[in-house]
């Protein structure tokens, strides 16, 4: 499975809200889910969405199995993959009860910021096989799913930060890619 290209903000694509995926398409789609998956894992990433690797389709993937030291302090690196793909999600409930945490992005290396959002939130979707599926998601479950989403709906994590805050990471980007050569 090849690992694909990784969109780098300020890449006009991320801004674009992706396109329902019918359920007729899923099958065809598989091995490149099968490959947005390998891509994550390469890049040691928990969530990416489909629009992430320049394809505008309502598709994302996570795995969170292995936990995370910068959101939960907990890391287990022996953990079994656990991957969940997740078609078309919408958010049908969320909690009023709302929380920090410190977010990053793989369209956004080595950038950081704290971003509040529900602690609970509620998805349906479609799952790799096309079945309907309903699922709750907690803490770094719900962090993670809820970026995702809002990559489908052309909506990055800094939009949700203050101006001042969002500049100051748009110049840290530029800083970090003239270092790679990007």
């Amino acid at each position: 499975m090849p690992v694909l290209d990784i969109l780098v903000y300020p890449d006009p694509k991320l801004k674009k809200v992706s396109e329902e995926v019918k359920p007729q398409e899923i099958k065809s789609l598989q091995p490149f889910m099968d490959d947005m998956l390998e891509t994550m894992y390469a890049n040691k990433g928990l969530g990416l969405a489909a629009v992430q690797v320049g394809v505008l389709k309502r598709i994302l993937i996570m795995d969170i199995a292995q936990g995370s030291i910068r959101y939960d302090g907990t890391h287990n690196p022996d953990a079994k993959p656990d991957p969940l793909f997740l078609i078309n999600p919408e958010i049908v409930e969320e909690s009023a009860k709302m929380f920090c945490f410190e977010e990053g992005c793989l369209s956004f290396p080595a950038q950081f910021a704290e971003v509040k959002r529900p602690e609970v939130v509620t998805v349906k979707f479609l799952d790799y096989q096309a079945k309907e599926k309903q699922m709750t998601f907690e803490k770094l479950a719900s962090v993670c799913v809820q970026h995702e989403i809002d990559h489908l709906n052309g909506i990055v994590f800094v939009e949700h930060i203050s101006k001042m805050k969002r500049d100051l990471i748009a110049k840290k980007l530029e800083k970090y890619k003239k270092r790679l050569a990007f």
